[in-house]
């Protein structure tokens, strides 16, 4: 998948998530950015994720989930071992 294809897939996460508008998270979003985000929001987030991708993220992944750019850095190593 494209770095923007999936970066468009996460929005869907966020949106889901947090109720976010899609076009607000970029790239460079860090958790600050984005209202809902804090600890208990990522355990929110990444199931979102996990249900969009159909995927299951391992501890050391969900600690790699610091900001959009890893959550997409992440998600391109999974996609690509599956």
């Amino acid at each position: 998948m494209q770095e923007q294809g999936l970066l468009d897939t996460i929005r869907s996460g966020f949106k889901d998530a947090f109720g976010t508008e899609p076009s607000l998270v970029t790239i460079d979003s860090k958790p600050e950015d984005i209202p809902g985000w804090d600890s208990l929001g990522h355990a929110v987030l990444t199931t979102s994720l996990e249900k969009i991708f159909n995927v299951s993220f391992d501890i050391d992944e969900l600690m790699a989930m610091e900001d959009v750019a890893a959550i997409v850095e992440v998600m391109q190593n999974k996609l690509n071992k599956s």
